[in-house]
């Protein structure tokens, strides 16, 4: 779609197919029609990372070979101060409203819902995008890649889609609206309000790759219709977020590279950013834990292939944008073109101390997981980066990623939250003889987005919300500038932080911990940036200064109330019991949402039922999951067979149709019962009704999928996607039911002792309100 979007069917209609004539709304427009562009205004694009540490690209110290990251800032500016929020849904959200993230609703990623203001997770209706302010400014606007800006329970096909991309200010949208994705075999993809339904990925598929391809689609085909018109293009990378893959002529340019370790390669970095002037050289990096010389060979060898998959992620990237800023030459557009690259927070430990091939499994933080629970399933670990291993890498390189600072992703201290920056525009912002194009003033996400719009000369949309954000163009166009922001608060899952001038204080909270004075840390982050000095002994009348101006920042920001125990993620809305009610799924019907599927499956007992002509074809019935986790069910030889991927271990269970396979249509029940230490017992039934069917089979209880697994919604009549099993896929790729199938009926039972969540009446709370 190019030109102006506005009389396009989207105007009241979700999806769309045919030709578009022209359309009116009876109802009024949100916000002002959109104007003609102002002449010579420049493109801009910003480049969102996922979980990209301060130290991974080359102009922060990195060895990752990033070129085009590097050419952007020697001809620009790269900020060492910038700062982000400790996750990314919170970080997406300030940058695009200008909003803090608790005022906008996003004090954690969208995987909670308890009700609380900060906890809204959509972005108000009132509060406009910077994509809206450009779009009613004449631009065209483009995304690709990450949104996950739409609580979880909307992100289904039947949901209202007014937090979707579309609706809240982009022409087009490509990507998954989803926290994150895998590469090879990306579970949802969304194409503008649209489901893109892939049976089977080529096998050179990787999402990096399609993403770009999408974007420059987009560009060319606005050029194709308009010469002139500027485009706003928000690229928002799935890499390198979890699970960490790359191509395997990528990974092999970086075989051997991190033989030497995360000591030595950390301290490496390190050594450039103070030879580059980013840090001064009386600066003391913080800190590792374990010494790589303290591991055995055998952990060396794995943890440096987990190393040597993230730099080709990483290095990938480059390669991307350097394919999107050819483009802009060969258009002629590249010096007018504002390019940003950041990353949403700081580089994550959570592949734990050795790391993972099960990342689902890893991710699963519940209380009482049995004493065999498998956080890490052994595999080669040659398989590591590619489609079959759902892998992260261990925390020691996520020190590394994060150098020279403290921890990672999730915290207050500097390596969650202080992020690369760099901002390039040839003709708008060239650099003065004399300037190294570094700036060492504090900024945070919030300003970013306001900045773009200050410097592209576009006015924000009106709206009863003041703006957080403040410009820091004047910091971009004189290093000697003061900074335009002095003072900001942060918080995540009660880690708290304030800063203000060079002073700093911050938390390290354990859930369950009071919440008082005496947790806070003072630093001066003005000669000690890695926070290795505690001042707070020498100065508690400042300590206390501070501490009173951050409860009125969170007072002021809806930041209470704080997780103290994890709670504002189980307690769930009685909005989200309708996902739970039995459904019938159909052949043909798209590939169940991770989210709804998963309230039919997940901490809970339940029954699949099919209804087929067993005996009319092979292939797979119905499949639920990838090669993080899932199950399979499908029909060859006349048997009945189960695969069951534990988060990389299979296992199988068959059985003979028998009678089944010459009585025409009829019905197999596959019963998934609950049981204590988180394990089902999976059975099959010839017949719909497990107490008077006779069985066909029963597997040996499995552990069940949890935290994330199964990651690749339910489908029926094939395996799409990401495949359950992967000898299944070698042979017979999506395995589609050749035979007549009926439907696929889904029945959740009880929940498993183990489900945590508790449900709020929501209907009655509203009810109240009105009595």
């Amino acid at each position: 779609m190019t030109g102006d979007a506005a009389g396009y069917p989207s105007r009241g209609y979700e999806r769309f197919t045919g030709v578009a004539a022209e359309v009116t709304s009876a109802s009024t427009p949100a916000w002002p029609p959109r104007l003609r562009a102002r002449e010579g205004a420049p493109n801009v694009v910003v480049v969102l990372l996922d979980d990209l540490g301060f130290s991974d690209l080359s102009p922060f110290g990195s060895e990752i070979a990033t070129p085009a990251v590097q050419e952007l800032a020697e001809t620009g500016y790269r900020f060492t101060n910038y700062h982000s929020t400790p996750v990314c849904s919170p970080a997406r959200a300030a940058l695009l409203t200008g909003l803090n993230p608790h005022r906008a609703g996003f004090a954690s990623v969208v995987h909670a819902d308890p009700g609380f203001p900060g906890y809204v997770m959509e972005i108000a209706e009132d509060v406009p995008t910077i994509a809206q302010s450009f779009r009613a400014s004449g631009y065209a606007t483009f995304m690709v890649g990450k949104w996950h800006l739409t609580t979880e329970s909307k992100m289904n096909d039947g949901a209202d889609k007014s937090s979707w991309p579309l609706q809240r200010g982009f022409d087009r949208y490509y990507g998954s609206m989803d926290g994150f994705t895998t590469l090879f075999h990306p579970h949802r993809l969304v194409c503008d309000n649209s489901p893109v339904i892939v049976d089977d990925y080529p096998d050179d598929y990787y999402l990096t790759d399609d993403l770009t391809d999408r974007a420059l689609g987009m560009v060319r085909a606005l050029r194709a219709n308009d010469a002139d018109k500027p485009f706003f293009l928000y690229f928002a990378h799935h890499a390198v977020h979890g699970p960490i893959q790359a191509k395997r002529q990528d990974i092999e340019k970086y075989r051997g590279a991190y033989e030497r370790g995360w000591d030595h390669v950390r301290s490496e970095r390190f050594s450039r950013q103070v030879r580059d002037g980013l840090f001064p050289a009386s600066t003391e990096p913080a800190p590792g834990d374990t010494a790589w010389e303290d591991l055995t060979a055998e952990q060396r060898d794995l943890f440096a292939r987990y190393m040597e998959v993230y730099a080709a992620a990483v290095d990938n990237v480059d390669q991307n944008l350097a394919r999107l800023l050819d483009e802009l030459r060969e258009l002629g557009e590249y010096e007018n073109t504002i390019v940003v690259v950041a990353s949403d927070n700081g580089g994550t430990g959570e592949g734990g101390p050795e790391g993972t091939r099960s990342y689902f499994s890893q991710f699963v933080q519940l209380a009482g997981l049995p004493a065999d629970w498998e956080r890490d399933v052994d595999r080669d670990p040659d398989l590591i980066g590619g489609p079959r291993v759902h892998a992260h890498y261990p925390a020691g390189w996520a020190r590394v990623s994060n150098t020279p600072f403290r921890l990672y992703k999730g915290s207050t201290y500097e390596g969650g939250i202080r992020v690369p920056l760099v901002v390039s525009w040839p003709a708008g912002l060239p650099r003065a003889d004399g300037d190294d194009g570094i700036r060492s003033q504090y900024a945070y996400v919030t300003d970013l987005g306001q900045t773009l719009l200050e410097l592209a000369g576009v006015p924000r949309l009106a709206s009863p919300h003041e703006v957080d954000g403040l410009p820091f163009d004047d910091v971009l166009r004189d290093a000697a500038a003061a900074p335009s922001r002095t003072a900001q608060y942060s918080e995540f899952a009660g880690n708290r932080a304030y800063s203000r001038g060079p002073w700093k204080i911050v938390t390290a909270h354990r859930w369950g911990d009071t919440y008082d004075d005496a947790e806070w840390r003072l630093y001066d982050t003005s000669s000690d940036p890695t926070e290795l000095v505690d001042l707070s002994g020498e100065d508690p009348e400042l300590v206390a200064e501070l501490a009173e101006e951050w409860r009125r920042a969170a007072w002021w920001n809806t930041v209470f109330p704080l997780d103290d125990d994890g709670s504002l993620f189980t307690h769930r809305p009685s909005t989200e019991l309708e996902l739970e009610r039995p459904v019938t799924l159909y052949p043909g019907t798209a590939t169940l949402e991770r989210f709804r599927s998963a309230k039919l499956t997940k901490l809970r007992s339940f029954d699949i039922v099919v209804r087929a002509d067993f005996g009319s074809g092979e292939g797979v019935l119905v499949a639920h999951g990838d090669q993080g986790g899932g199950y399979a069910l499908s029909v060859r030889d006349q048997v009945l067979e189960l695969a069951y991927n534990e988060y990389g271990r299979m296992h199988r269970a068959s059985g003979a149709l028998g009678a089944l396979a010459t009585a025409g249509e009829s019905e197999v029940l596959l019963r998934f019962a609950a049981e204590p230490g988180l394990r089902w017992r999976v059975s099959a039934w010839a017949g719909a009704d497990a107490d008077v069917a006779s069985q066909l089979f029963e597997l040996e209880p499995v552990l069940q999928l949890l935290g994330m697994a199964p990651f690749t919604g339910i489908s029926v009549g094939l395996d799409r996607g990401g495949p359950v099993d992967w000898d299944r896929h070698v042979l017979r790729r999506s395995n589609p039911f050749q035979g007549a199938l009926r439907w696929v009926r889904y029945v959740p039972g009880e929940r498993a002792p183990e489900n945590p969540e508790v449900i709020i009446p929501v209907e009655e709370a509203v009810a109240r309100i009105y009595e």
